[in-house]
C-alpha cells in the first residue's frame, strides 16, 4: 500500500505522515512548487524531516501552472493579502492525485487540521478544496481524521481510523505530545511559510501587474529578492541588499530586465530593459549610494553592454521614495 503526501515541510505535515508510515503504508511526500515558498533553500531540512519518518520526498515544481490557473483567477478569492489559499490547496490536491495515478497509490494525505486556521481550514474550506481537486474519499487527514467524516482507505481498512488523531483548532498541545512520541528534532516552528500571505510582498506582485499584464514564472524571482523600487518614468529596478542577494540578482535571466554592474564594491541590480534615460540616470546614482564610499568624481555604471558615466550626488535616504 503506497499513499502520496502534501508535504509542505512542516510539522504538520511530517506529523501527518508519520501517523500513516506507522501503520505499514509507503508514503511518498510531494512538496509541491508554486515559487512563492521561503526565499530559503529548505531542501535540506525537508530532506531532514523525510529520513526521520522515512518517507520519500519528491518536489514538484508546477509554478507555469500556478500562474496559468489559479494565482491571478481564484474561484475562492483571495485572503486577506494575495493568498488564493483554498485554490491553492486545491491545486496541489489536484497534483498529488496525478502523482497518485502515476505511481499506482491509494489515496492522498495531508498535514491540514480542522480549524487550525479559521479562513481556509473551516469544514466548509476543506470540502472546497476537495471539490476543486476532485479528490472526494482520496483525501485523509490524519491530523483531525476523527473529527471529519471517514474516508475511502478508513472505510476500506488500509487505515485503522482508531490510530489517527482528532486534533481541532489551534491548540498545539497534541502535536507536541506527537513529536516527544516519535523522537522528532529540528523541525521548524509553525508560520507561514508562503509568501503571498505576507503585506509587503503582496504590495509588490501588485505593483508589478499594475505595470505589466505579461506576468511569467521569471518575474517570480525578481519579486522575492532585493530592494524593490518603482522610479518616475515607470521603470522597475531592484538594487541587491547583501551578498547572497547580490548571487541571485546576478544569476537571473529575465528578458524584461537589464543587469546593472559596477567596478565598484556595491550592489548588483536590475532595471527594466525599457528603462527611459532619466530613470536609467536615476538607477546609476542610487546604485552609487549603495556602494561603499571609497571614490570620488564621475562613475561608470554598466547597463548590460550600454555605459553610463554619473557622479554620487544622492542618498541612501533618496531611495526610500521610489520603495514599493
Amino acid at each position: 500500500m503506497k499513499a502520496i503526501a502534501l508535504f509542505s515541510g512542516g510539522l504538520d505535515s511530517t506529523l501527518a505522515m508519520k501517523l500513516i508510515i506507522n501503520q505499514g503504508i509507503e508514503v511518498i511526500a510531494c512538496n509541491i512548487s508554486t515559487g512563492f515558498g521561503s526565499t530559503k533553500d529548505r531542501r535540506t531540512h525537508m530532506q531532514n524531516m523525510c529520513d526521520q519518518v522515512g518517507a520519500e520526498l519528491r518536489i514538484i515544481d508546477i509554478q507555469e501552472e500556478y500562474l496559468e490557473q489559479v494565482l491571478f483567477t481564484p474561484k475562492y478569492g483571495y485572503g486577506k493579502n494575495f493568498n488564493p489559499c483554498i485554490d491553492c490547496h486545491g491545486k496541489m490536491s489536484e497534483v498529488a492525485k496525478r502523482v497518485m495515478i502515476a505511481e499506482g497509490a491509494s489515496f492522498i494525505i495531508s498535514g491540514e487540521v480542522l480549524g487550525q486556521r479559521p479562513m481556509s481550514q473551516n469544514s466548509e474550506s476543506l470540502q472546497k478544496v476537495l471539490n476543486l481537486s476532485d479528490c472526494e474519499g482520496l483525501l485523509l487527514r490524519p491530523l483531525s481524521a476523527q473529527a471529519l467524516e471517514p474516508t475511502i482507505p478508513e472505510l476500506e481498512g488500509w487505515v485503522d481510523r482508531s490510530k489517527l488523531e482528532n486534533i481541532v483548532g489551534r491548540n498545539r498541545d497534541r502535536q507536541m505530545e506527537l513529536v516527544s512520541e516519535f523522537g522528532l528534532t529540528d523541525y521548524e516552528a509553525p508560520g507561514g511559510g508562503c509568501l503571498l500571505t505576507d503585506e509587503h510582498f503582496s504590495r509588490k506582485i501588485r505593483d508589478l501587474i499594475a505595470h505589466d499584464s505579461n506576468f511569467i514564472k521569471a518575474d517570480i524571482p525578481t519579486l522575492k529578492y532585493g530592494r524593490q523600487l518603482r522610479l518616475p518614468e515607470g521603470a522597475k529596478f531592484i538594487i541587491g541588499r547583501n551578498e547572497e542577494e547580490n548571487n541571485v540578482l546576478e544569476g537571473i535571466e529575465n528578458e524584461k530586465y537589464t543587469h546593472i554592474t559596477t567596478d565598484l564594491f556595491g550592489p548588483h541590480s536590475l532595471i527594466s530593459k525599457n528603462a527611459s534615460d532619466n530613470d536609467k540616470t536615476l538607477a546609476a546614482k542610487l546604485v552609487l549610494a549603495y556602494c561603499k564610499p571609497n571614490f570620488s568624481g564621475e562613475q561608470v555604471i554598466d547597463f548590460g553592454g550600454e555605459t553610463l558615466s554619473t557622479v554620487s550626488d544622492l542618498s541612501r535616504n533618496d531611495a526610500q521614495k521610489y520603495m514599493i
